[in-house]
């Protein structure tokens, strides 16, 4: 075994431990985001309802004057129709 060999071989060890030790660089980086059209149209859909009242005055104050003209007819078929729909769909 000769001895300059095995220093060469510690030599390429110690090179090799250093480029293993060398922490990478990092570039400091921002976070970005980005909203999708989807995203974009749900915000829209959700500030519309959102500025819309819960009853449509316009509408209530129609059916009150048709019931106080005893002009007020319910269809019999929907009434039905619907009162079957709710009883199918109810949970037990």
């Amino acid at each position: 075994m000769r001895i300059g060999s095995v220093s060469q071989v510690a030599q390429i060890y110690q090179t090799q431990t250093k480029a293993a030790n060398k922490a990478p660089a990092y570039e400091s980086q921002m976070d970005a985001y980005s909203v999708s059209s989807k995203g974009k149209d749900y915000q829209v859909a959700k500030t519309a309802l959102a500025s819309t009242p819960d009853v449509r005055e316009d509408k209530v104050a129609e059916i009150k004057a048709s019931i106080e003209n005893g002009t007020y007819n319910v269809s019999v078929d929907d009434f039905a129709a619907k009162l079957l729909s709710a009883y199918e769909n109810r949970t037990v």
